[in-house]
């Protein structure tokens, strides 16, 4: 009698995860971010392979990979925020290198983006992109 109440609840438990596990794979698919350029009003990013090159009016910035979208389009990178300032770097000048938190979804050839510093959880800005547009970004002089 015990072993046939430990075989049922074994086919049981194996007919659950037969269920369980294809449909959970699928909710967790991840796509990377395929390389090119994507662009909106005061901003640009460069994605090529493991890592993408931002720039805005009066900074730049970088996201470390894997950059990787859900099945939903949405994601959450981490990477480093620096702001500009007009007129010359000095030799001596120390780095403005800030830690942050890139977060948004992906629509088609839309991309909305959030920039927001790690450390002071301070959202900088809110970005829509394109696609294959180059963005138009205003430099600090």
């Amino acid at each position: 009698m015990f072993y046939q109440k430990r075989n049922g609840l074994l086919v049981i438990i194996g007919l659950v995860l037969l269920i369980a596990l294809p449909a959970m794979s699928r909710a967790r698919k991840l796509q990377r971010i395929q390389p090119g350029v994507w662009g909106g009003q005061h901003i640009s990013i460069e994605f090529a392979g493991p890592s993408a090159s931002i720039d805005y009016d009066c900074a730049h910035g970088t996201i470390d990979g894997p950059l990787t979208v859900d099945s939903k389009g949405r994601f959450s990178w981490r990477g480093i925020h620096t702001r500009e300032h007009g007129g010359p770097v000095r030799r001596n000048e120390k780095s403005n290198n800030r830690p942050a938190v890139y977060t948004g979804w992906i629509q088609g050839n839309t991309m909305t983006l959030t920039v927001t510093l790690a450390d002071t959880n301070e959202v900088l800005d809110k970005f829509t992109l394109t696609r294959g547009s180059p963005g138009r970004v205003f430099k600090c002089k």
